[in-house]
């Protein structure tokens, strides 16, 4: 059969457009109605589609009564083994098996596709059997009960199905080669079942289908989602599959164009964008934008950092999207602004105080890039402040709350007058301010070498290493001495020094665990204490 090049949707939405062999995926928030739009695909395909809700029940249970091939096809695909008592197989979709197109409608249709896996395997054997009795050349006896046993042990390696005429076992597979005692096909996990009922439903589907698969991620674990669909794809190059998903992670792992379901309304329908090219953009991150129903807040550090924790439990309004290091912040929130296709969704950037001095503040907020009041997010936690909600948190008094802050404090001053420290930091610091100004070195108007090697001179003799450096450590100096805590975490930058000393001070414990306690303690929902004090000194950030 042909597929349509494209689905149309009202409102003026991009059409989504997709082919045999390749997956198309549409991404959307809870609420941004995808289901409807599933429906709405599977009725424009007509005959063509072959969907799978998202509300789905998995009951794989073997022992069901065996029926022929046909009508288990008919009944998975139609709902009903003789459609044409609702008056042919439209009808018997929309009502049999969708109940009457009801989108809360829970698909109960592993028994039929349980149904259909027999009815083709006996058939399969039949067909063989006798042409081995007749004497005549036997064609294939692949089965697609092999078929899915071969692609569910790819999946999950320690797991084989035992497949007889009328039944299916499980037998669990140790590393060593070693088997377990089988046990029934109806004691799956939730998870095993997922990957069952999924291939089993891709595999059974008929020729040239497209398959509206709507959230395929539903029990299956991330790291064997993206080796399943793999398998999938590469078992039907006749069918086109459509995804519909509101994991953005899945949704970016996966090759094939991609959609963005911003909104949707009963009387307008769908709002939907493709993911578009962005320079400066990956398509992952891309999609990750697009797919955010909040503001998008771009920030340093990396997946699992601290960072990342803090700033997620801080600003629940926004998405919160890491970036590395400041400067790939300050291009991600440039680059967004600078896309057309992006505009509808607003975004920000914070970065770290990191040697930024007042001029660079002002910059980077004229673009939409707020700083952290301290040299670095582990520094926040020797805010007398957040030191104090911290101790607070472990049940200290008034007076042992005092006396430890005190001898904290007194720890980091300590710390702040080794010269050999300060040496350490302000070299750190005037690496970074000259590596700044260097970068805004513009020598693109020269026309020749000499030209070239005169600007360069006459640009970088502007940079002066040692005032640099008595700024910095007039700065050091004069914060210890006025045992001022707050001016001095805004320039010193001993990471791992300050974390250790906030681990033993504060929680008695080592820097690990201390890290791994602070994570848990932010995103606490019974005790905010730890949040409220972090964000109180954070800045306010705004969409741009």
């Amino acid at each position: 059969m042909t597929f349509p090049n494209e689905l149309i949707f009202p409102n003026g939405s991009t059409p989504i457009v997709f082919r045999p062999g390749l997956s198309t995926i549409v991404v959307g928030a809870n609420g941004s109605g995808k289901t409807r739009l599933a429906m709405n695909c599977e009725e424009q395909l007509g005959a063509a589609a072959h969907r799978v809700s998202a509300q789905r029940m998995l009951s794989i249970d073997p022992s069901i009564e065996k029926i022929t091939e046909k009508s288990a096809r008919d009944q998975l695909r139609y709902g009903a083994a003789v459609p044409s008592q609702y008056g042919g197989w439209a009808p018997a979709r929309e009502n049999a098996r969708w109940g009457g197109r009801n989108p809360r409608f829970i698909l109960d249709d592993a028994g039929s596709l349980i149904q259909v896996l027999f009815g083709e395997q006996a058939n399969t054997a039949v067909t063989a059997y006798n042409a081995a009795a007749d004497g005549v050349p036997v064609a294939s006896g692949e089965t697609l009960m092999r078929r899915l046993r071969a692609i569910f042990q790819r999946v999950l390696p320690n797991r084989d199905l035992v497949i007889t005429a009328d039944n299916i076992s499980v037998v669990p597979l140790a590393d060593d080669g070693a088997t377990g005692a089988p046990y029934s096909a109806t004691e799956l996990s939730d998870g095993e079942k997922a990957v069952m009922y999924m291939i089993g439903q891709v595999l059974v589907a008929d020729p040239a289908s497209v398959l509206i698969m709507d959230e395929p991620e539903i029990h299956i674990h991330r790291s064997i989602l993206g080796r399943l669909w793999d398998e999938l794809e590469s078992a039907r190059p006749d069918c086109a599959f459509l995804l519909i998903t509101h994991d953005l992670e899945f949704a970016a792992s996966r090759a094939g164009k991609k959609y963005v379901v911003r909104s949707y309304s009963p009387s307008g329908g769908w709002v939907i964008d493709d993911v578009p090219e962005a320079d400066g953009f990956s398509e992952d991150l891309v999609t990750l934008i697009l797919g955010s129903r909040k503001p998008i807040l771009f920030v340093e550090g990396e997946h699992g950092s601290l960072d990342v924790a803090f700033y997620r439990a801080c600003y629940p309004g926004w998405t919160v999207v890491p970036r590395g290091s400041c400067e790939a912040v300050i291009h991600s929130v440039v680059t967004m602004r600078r896309n057309a296709e992006l505009t509808r969704v607003q975004c920000s950037g914070l970065v770290d105080a990191d040697s930024h001095n007042e001029q660079d503040r002002e910059g980077l907020a004229s673009n939409g890039i707020r700083t952290l009041p301290v040299s670095e997010i582990e520094n926040l936690l020797l805010l007398p402040t957040i030191s104090r909600a911290i101790l607070k948190m472990d049940h200290l008094d008034d007076q042992e709350t005092a006396i430890t802050l005190a001898a904290l404090q007194a720890a980091i001053l300590a710390d702040a007058s080794n010269p050999s420290h300060v040496e350490e930091v302000v070299l750190r610091h005037c690496r970074r301010r000259i590596d700044r100004m260097l970068k805004q070195v513009d020598l693109s108007a020269d026309k020749t070498v000499a030209g070239l090697a005169a600007n360069y001179a006459t640009r970088t003799s502007r940079i002066d290493v040692s005032a640099l450096a008595s700024e910095i450590e007039s700065k050091i100096s004069a914060s210890v001495d006025a045992a001022d805590l707050p001016a001095l975490l805004a320039v010193w930058d001993r990471k791992k020094s300050l974390l250790a000393l906030a681990a033993s001070h504060l929680r008695h414990t080592k820097v690990d665990v201390f890290s791994a306690w602070t994570t848990r303690a932010i995103q606490s929902k019974e005790d905010t204490r730890l949040r409220d004090a972090v964000h109180a000194v954070l800045p306010v950030i705004v969409a741009v």
